[in-house]
């Protein structure tokens, strides 16, 4: 092992001990940020307006703020977006990350300060690389690279000093100068805006390079693995980068991907680690192996409420801290973070799998959800068993969508699936089958409705 690389691992190894004890601090931690959250931001535009100074305790902090969208918040956002500071944090706003857009906008634009880079995401990067060297003492990651592609950045406006872009992208341009001795492609080709243009080029800088892991969303990286297999004339990625061991990946759920990378990587030592670091905040991690849950990041500058399953859209939900989550119960996410977000409702739909300590599972989007005949499908419903349909029949899916089939002039209704596959199923009916039975056995509402075929047929499957 290299000097570098067994430093770095020494390091992290020995830093585990914090995320450890973190872990079993969180309520006392939660309070505390809530309290630094509301002392800082008092004298904001925001703070004053919702009089943070007035806030004792989390009931008053419930009764004077409310549940916010980003269209609640968007106001404030534009301010800083129009050169005003102040506003929602008293730190200097110079970065907005850029996600995927409302009804009524493209892009919504997130703030990012440097305390959130500093205290969420990259010491979440920290946590979870600590982990993994507490559970693996003996790896050789840092005695190579790993490889990420992220976004891009631009000028919000002509003239303006605050940029826009990927999170990914916002956290590259800003990470310490010693993480680029550790990660490939160089800064200069992974903040290119061409995304066509960056994967030929990263495609063919790294075919050379010694990686040992990888990191980020499944769909973009499967992409890049089969244009360098393609380069190189190689049948697997293990006759190009033997010592590849990590796969770090967030974003998406996993499952529906893990038999398209066991074939790309089947590499003996290979292990999946899940990261949920989001454009609002890097809020939890793996911190075992083989496990399918996340700890909860609670000590990142991040406060958590949750609104339980079935008051989503509720005008006045019965939001609760984290002492009150309850294993096995699916929750809205709400955040109030040191970036000025203040009781945002992101969107994400999780389950409480563990209090001691606070463990999740993200299961979807408050908004993805079949619910048209009473079946109560979530996107964690379909993801699994689309994961089930692929192992017993060797199918591999690129992505897939679905939606309700109504009745029609008498006719029973069912789901109609449109799937993109890397690998085609041998009997598409044999597919279709497996699908509806592993639906049956995640979903009981679903199960009941296909009984006997009297409200839910069988499902129409159609190939991309």
């Amino acid at each position: 092992m290299s000097i570098k690389g067994w430093a770095v691992r020494e390091f992290l190894r020995r830093r585990a001990t914090k995320p450890l004890a973190e872990a079993y601090s969180a309520l006392e931690d939660q309070q505390k940020c809530l309290e630094y959250l509301l002392r800082k931001a008092s004298d904001t535009a925001f703070g004053k307006e919702f009089q943070f100074g007035k806030i004792r305790q989390y009931k008053d902090f419930q009764q004077h703020v409310p549940i916010n969208n980003y269209e609640g918040l968007k106001p404030f956002f534009d301010r800083t977006l129009a050169g005003e500071q102040n506003i929602f944090w008293p730190e200097m706003i110079q970065w907005f990350s850029k996600s995927s857009g409302t009804s009524s906008d493209k892009s919504k634009y997130l703030p990012v300060s440097r305390e959130t880079l500093q205290t969420a995401h990259f010491k979440g990067a920290f946590d979870v690389m600590s982990m993994y060297c507490h559970h693996r003492p003996d790896t050789g990651i840092f005695n190579g690279k790993t490889l990420i592609i992220g976004g891009s950045l631009q000028q919000h406006q002509p003239g303006s000093s605050v940029r826009s872009g990927d999170i990914s992208a916002v956290m590259m341009y800003n990470q310490p100068f010693l993480a680029d001795l550790l990660r490939t492609p160089s800064r200069k080709i992974t903040l290119m805006e061409d995304f066509e243009q960056k994967l030929q080029i990263a495609s063919d800088v790294c075919l050379n390079e010694r990686i040992t892991g990888l990191a980020g969303v499944p769909t973009w990286n499967i992409v890049l693995l089969k244009m360098i297999l393609e380069k190189s004339g190689k049948s697997d990625m293990t006759e190009v980068w033997p010592d590849m061991e990590l796969y770090l990946h967030g974003g998406v759920n996993f499952d529906p991907y893990k038999s398209t990378f066991d074939h790309l990587l089947p590499h003996k030592a290979m292990q999946y680690w899940q990261i949920y670091n989001a454009s609002e905040g890097f809020f939890a991690y793996q911190d075992r192996p083989f496990a399918n849950d996340m700890l909860l990041a609670t000590h990142h500058g991040i406060f958590y409420e949750f609104i339980p399953q079935g008051q989503y859209f509720s005008e006045h939900p019965d939001v609760v801290s984290l002492k009150d989550v309850q294993v096995g119960q699916q929750y809205a996410l709400v955040i109030s973070t040191n970036s000025g977000l203040w009781r945002y409702l992101i969107g994400d739909t999780i389950e409480c799998t563990s209090v001691h300590p606070f463990r999740i599972r993200v299961t979807g989007r408050i908004k993805s959800f079949i619910n048209a005949f009473g079946e109560e499908v979530i996107v964690d419903n379909t993801d699994k068993a689309l994961y089930q349909a692929c192992l017993q029949t060797g199918a591999e899916v690129k992505d897939y969508t679905v939606a309700p089939r109504y009745f029609d002039n008498g006719g029973k209704a069912s789901h109609e699936w449109l799937i993109e596959f890397d690998q085609l199923p041998a009997d598409m009916q044999i597919f279709t089958e497996e699908l509806d039975k592993a639906l049956q056995q995640v979903n009981s509402d679903y199960e009941a409705k296909r009984s006997k075929d009297l409200a839910l047929t069988l499902p129409v499957v159609h190939v991309a």
